[in-house]
């Protein structure tokens, strides 16, 4: 076992989350305003949008919070796919949200409303400037943690739906022609559903514990055998605890040697993976001849125990 006591790789700060939730906060109640006042629907369904956002930046501030509390003896990897879960929540609440924009650019090509042009155009133009802070803040962060990126991606759909807004205005401002707004709408739709379903995917493969896509296990396995001492690797397993953080367990096949060259071998291992793969959390069993099921290959079929009465 590689014992690293507590690792901060998923730890993120919630400050960038927290100023963000605020400038979307007070565009909201803004955009609300200007939507009433000016009648255009555009700017109320953008506002319903940051409604949306302001719930998911919530959503994962709360998650980043949680994900801080320590291991426990019932929760032993302590609680970092909670932020996980946020992320898949969040890219389904952004797949409900384009699917909303699609919905009512379909009513709007049947019935175009009219509005206020230049009082559009301002609350907008407003709504964008705050929207590229958020993205500015939330940008390093969203790198490394697939909750970040989750919250980072319903910013860039605000600012996406406040540039289409503004061209929607400039365009009725100057031709009158008022299908600009749902064919600007859908634009924005498609571009918010291809970020939420890549942040879906990313979490469902999480979740599954599928191997992380930066790793390619025939190489882990090579770059195991490499170290001297190691003849074989069995029943090798790569997961995401949580974004940054990466697991291996695995069985080596060791050359018969005293326990104190183990140790030095499962350090030799332990190093490689680190530097070779982020992976920094390990849990391996030497053995000194292959088990049955690791006989034909690196990978093992999990099986369930059998209930025959008695344990092996």
């Amino acid at each position: 076992m590689h014992d690293h006591g507590s690792h901060n790789h998923g730890a993120v700060s919630g400050k960038p989350l927290k100023i963000s939730l605020a400038i979307v906060l007070v565009v909201m109640v803004a955009e609300i305003a200007g939507g009433f006042i000016s009648g255009s629907l555009a700017l109320i369904g953008d506002a319903g949008h940051m409604l949306v956002d302001s719930l998911a930046l919530s959503l994962s501030l709360f998650a980043i919070t949680i994900a801080r509390r320590p291991a426990s003896a019932s929760r032993t990897y302590g609680y970092h796919r909670i932020e996980i879960m946020a992320a898949l929540a969040n890219g389904v609440i952004l797949i409900v949200v384009a699917a909303y924009i699609f919905y009512e650019a379909y009513q709007r090509f049947s019935d175009p409303p009219d509005v206020q042009a230049p009082l559009m155009l301002i609350v907008a133009a407003v709504g964008l400037v705050a929207n590229i802070a958020g993205i500015y803040l939330l940008k390093g962060a969203s790198h490394g943690n697939l909750n970040i990126k989750a919250a980072f991606w319903h910013i860039v759909g605000d600012t996406i739906s406040s540039v289409g807004v503004i061209i929607a205005g400039i365009i009725i401002l100057t031709t009158g022609w008022a299908y600009a707004d749902p064919i600007i709408a859908v634009i924005i739709g498609v571009i918010i559903l291809f970020g939420a379903v890549r942040i879906v995917r990313e979490a469902a493969d999480i979740l599954l514990e599928a191997t992380p896509k930066h790793i390619d296990i025939e190489k882990v396995v090579q770059s195991i055998k490499q170290v001297d001492g190691v003849d074989g690797v069995g029943d090798i397993h790569v997961w995401t605890i949580t974004s940054g953080i990466y697991a291996l367990s695995a069985h080596l096949l060791i050359q018969d040697r005293m326990v104190s060259h183990s140790a030095e071998i499962l350090e030799k291992v332990n190093h490689k993976l680190e530097h070779d793969f982020r992976i920094t959390h390990t849990t391996l069993q030497l053995e000194c001849e292959a088990c049955n099921a690791c006989a034909d290959g690196a990978i093992c079929t999990l099986s369930r125990p059998q209930d025959t009465g008695h344990h092996h």
